[in-house]
């Protein structure tokens, strides 16, 4: 019995130290949850809330939340949020996936140890490559917006276009897409082009 424990907690500690362990737990049971226990979103445009606290593991050596951990919250969070409105069950339904091709964040105010917030997502568009998403991460101790970030979330095996005309059963016409992020858009295609010609491949070869 004592050697079962131990093999236990070695796995345990295998998985931990050797794998970002929490990730790998809490992305799929975000995803369990938007479809199991909470109701579908039929509005593609809607904002859905995830909400979090600051734990001592989210700080780093200024005592508020690291810059890294509000991407892996809005990456949790996103993943709930494409379950919950159908895209997740469309990708799959059509043999296709998604994958972040670019990212932003503006950081207003930190979130604090144990402070409440809402990480509150909403898909903002589509072209014919690619969803983008906006996440707030809102304090709840004031409503504050402490962070907001942007995403590109780039589809691979099929087009955005054909995942919302699986879920609407009909042709839908992506909405216009704030002045902002078109020109954050405009910044990725030219350092897309600027890293294409530094490494000689042209116009061929597409980023993600």
């Amino acid at each position: 019995m004592l050697g079962l424990v131990m093999a236990v907690l070695a796995l345990a500690l295998a998985y931990f130290a050797l794998l970002d362990g929490w990730y790998l737990v809490r992305v799929p049971c975000a995803v369990l949850r938007a479809r199991l226990l909470q109701p579908r979103v039929r509005d593609l445009l809607a904002e859905q809330s995830y909400s979090g606290r600051v734990l001592p593991s989210d700080l780093d050596l200024l005592l508020h939340m690291n810059n890294a951990r509000y991407l892996r919250e809005a990456d949790v969070a996103r993943a709930a949020h494409l379950a919950r409105c159908g895209v997740l069950g469309a990708l799959r339904a059509l043999g296709a996936r998604a994958v972040l091709a670019a990212s932003c964040a503006r950081y207003r105010r930190s979130l604090r140890l144990l402070e409440p917030f809402e990480v509150r997502t909403r898909l903002l568009g589509w072209d014919d490559r690619a969803f983008y998403l906006e996440a707030r991460f809102i304090s709840l101790r004031d409503g504050f917006v402490c962070a907001l970030l942007r995403s590109r979330q780039h589809v691979l095996g099929t087009s955005p276009e054909r995942v919302v005309q699986h879920l609407c059963k009909r042709r839908v016409e992506p909405p216009e897409l704030p002045a902002d992020l078109q020109h954050w858009i405009a910044y990725n295609e030219a350092s897309s082009q600027l890293l294409r010609a530094e490494s000689g491949l042209g116009s061929v070869v597409k980023d993600q």
